[in-house]
């Protein structure tokens, strides 16, 4: 029989998914710290919470497959305990206790403090917003709503996040100001969909009275809007985009299709000319306006009409980001009564059809760009360059600015002029102007 390591436990917090999970994983970790334990994220540790991700079927795999792989290094002796958590955990938890049962326990996303307790820690409800952030200085995530009332069919994120519960303005500023004070200079504002924010606590869309009291923070000097949905949006919102240099001309809006048969199917509540008319509102309003969104194709009874649809309302638009995803067949949302007729190579070869004039659009709006000057962050530096953003692009999905670190010396977290001098299809080239 192994013998029980003697030395102190180090705690490995491994994060899968989307970044409302890192967001949940620097809270665990911030409770953790604060209960002298020693934590690490996605390193050696003997005992290992993969925080997991069940949204598509490529992510429910990771997340599978990274927890078989644990459970095996507590087999062999390599770690001690294995924790999951998460949405594929709050999802499948029976089927997973089943199936995996050398798991020591399974906790689902509202159970933090049972999580805390099985590490031998106390929830601290003292320690609002306080985390133990894993980006790079400079940005960090602020989850300002958790949850979603949306009824797309596709959907299975309120099985696992419940209704949409907005965060108090006050708490979200406290948490803003922790964050600047720790060198964060770089917001980007997260949840489900931000539109809904304040409509339970204050009985309106109440996004653009937060931006105001964010735009306030010092130390803060940009602020990005992520996950938008496109029925209901508040157009305040871009009053204080265009008023306010500190929030970024930035914003991400989910938009998933635009023929009419599919929107209608998905329950987007919208059409293919109320969305183009809002886009047009959104470029009037704010006319330097960077949009990212994400399309899926393949969903049932997905013609080769409604893909052409598609596909020439994409060229026609001449998004500056977007991302294409294949649809997904998940059980207990109100897609999968419908029959999943689209064959997986037909999925993916749509996907690499407009991913392909995506690249093109985005080769030929970059290129535009050549011998401007853009203020840009520095994030990191990797191999023989420094790599930054523009206020256009989101860390890990948009664009970056690439500067030769043989040349030039940057410091990561700075803000600083990048003249552009080559593009390519999603990156740029920039020296110090």
């Amino acid at each position: 029989m192994r013998t029980k390591s003697v030395k102190k436990n180090k705690i490995n917090v491994v994060t899968l998914g989307c970044s409302k999970n890192v967001y949940d994983s620097e809270v665990l970790m911030g409770q953790l710290r604060a209960n002298d334990k020693d934590v690490v994220h996605e390193e050696e540790g003997n005992i290992v919470v993969i925080n997991t991700c069940g949204f598509i079927n490529n992510a429910k795999e990771q997340s599978v497959n990274t927890i078989l792989e644990f459970v095996e290094k507590k087999e062999s002796g390599i770690v001690d305990k294995v924790f999951v958590t998460g949405c594929l955990s709050e999802r499948y938890k029976p089927d997973l206790q089943k199936e995996i049962p050398n798991v020591d326990e399974y906790f689902g996303t509202s159970e933090l403090p049972n999580l805390l307790k099985a590490l031998g820690a106390d929830y601290k409800h003292e320690l609002l917003g306080e985390r133990l952030t894993t980006t790079p200085k400079n940005y960090a995530y602020l989850k300002i709503a958790e949850g979603c009332d949306r009824p797309c069919s596709f959907c299975a994120i309120p099985l696992m996040r419940g209704k949409h519960r907005s965060k108090p303005i006050e708490e979200l500023v406290a948490e803003a100001e922790k964050l600047a004070a720790k060198g964060v200079k770089e917001l980007i504002l997260i949840a489900q969909d931000l539109t809904y924010y304040g409509l339970d606590l204050y009985k309106k869309r109440n996004l653009a009275e937060l931006l105001e009291h964010l735009v306030a923070v010092e130390g803060i000097e940009w602020i990005r809007l992520h996950y938008a949905f496109p029925t209901g949006f508040p157009l305040d919102v871009l009053d204080i985009m265009n008023k306010e240099p500190k929030i970024c001309n930035y914003l991400d809006i989910p938009l998933q299709h635009i023929s009419d048969a599919i929107l209608k199917s998905m329950r987007r509540g919208t059409t293919q000319a109320k969305t183009t008319k809002l886009l047009q509102d959104f470029r009037a309003a704010v006319p330097n306006m960077t949009i990212r969104t994400t399309l899926i194709v393949g969903y049932p009874g997905e013609t080769e009409e409604d893909f052409q649809t598609l596909k020439k309302w994409v060229e026609a638009m001449r998004f500056e980001r977007l991302g294409c995803f294949t649809y997904s067949h998940e059980e207990d949302t109100h897609a999968y009564n419908l029959q999943d007729d689209v064959p997986e190579e037909v999925k993916q070869n749509r996907a690499n059809e407009i991913m392909e004039l995506q690249s093109q659009i985005s080769w030929e709006l970059n290129q535009a760009k050549i011998g401007s000057t853009f203020k840009c962050i520095i994030d990191r530096k990797e191999g023989n360059y420094f790599v930054g953003r523009t206020e256009f692009d989101s860390p890990d999905v948009d664009n970056e600015v690439l500067i030769d670190a043989t040349r030039f010396y940057m410091k990561q977290g700075d803000f600083a002029d990048i003249k552009i001098i080559e593009a390519a299809d999603f990156d740029l080239y920039g020296e110090p102007a």
